[in-house]
């Protein structure tokens, strides 16, 4: 796979089904320590707030994630092609807490240049971004009933935004 640096501006992507339709993986941790933990994410945002590249990304508290999320300051969000389907759904159901399911989806973390958090090698565009802020999902500001539906647990999201410090991805993401 052979992935380059891609400007933020030349970064093509369609925003609507990145996360919908081709699955992530938010990743958080120290790669160097051996200390991170991964898990896939199908809702999020790219675009920009408060004039910087922005990821945006969200975790529910009782994930195992959500304690790399909230212990270290950098975070990437990778994307992969079909074929990783089933590592991904492996590392989207199962819990690092149980065991190695990195090693289980049978992917290899790789370190990040400028992030501390790892990104993986199977990735064709990994988002390397810093934290900039958090926010609880609050239920008593859902203006839609029906959105309540997806948190049977009442197990509410923690949004986390993150500056976009690099992108690097194969061809196919950049706009010539």
């Amino acid at each position: 796979m052979t992935r380059a640096l891609i400007p933020f501006e030349q970064l093509k992507t369609n925003p609507f089904s990145i996360f919908d339709k081709q699955w992530m993986l938010v990743t958080s941790g120290d790669f160097e320590k051996k200390h991170f933990n991964t898990m896939t994410v199908s809702w999020g945002f790219l675009g920009t707030m408060w004039h910087r590249p922005v990821v945006q990304v969200v975790v529910r508290p009782p994930r195992f994630t959500f304690e790399f999320m909230e212990q270290y300051d950098t975070f990437t969000v990778c994307v992969f092609p079909e074929e990783y389907r089933k590592a991904l759904q492996i590392l989207g159901t199962k819990s690092g807490r149980d065991g190695d399911k990195i090693k289980e989806a049978g992917l290899t973390p790789a370190a990040v240049e400028g992030v501390a958090a790892p990104a993986f090698a199977e990735a064709e565009l990994v988002i390397a971004c810093r934290k900039i802020h958090w926010q609880d999902l609050l239920p008593e500001h859902f203006l839609d009933p029906g959105i309540d539906h997806h948190y049977t647990r009442k197990d509410y999201h923690r949004f986390y935004f993150g500056e976009a410090l690099s992108v690097v991805g194969e061809s196919k993401y950049r706009a010539d």
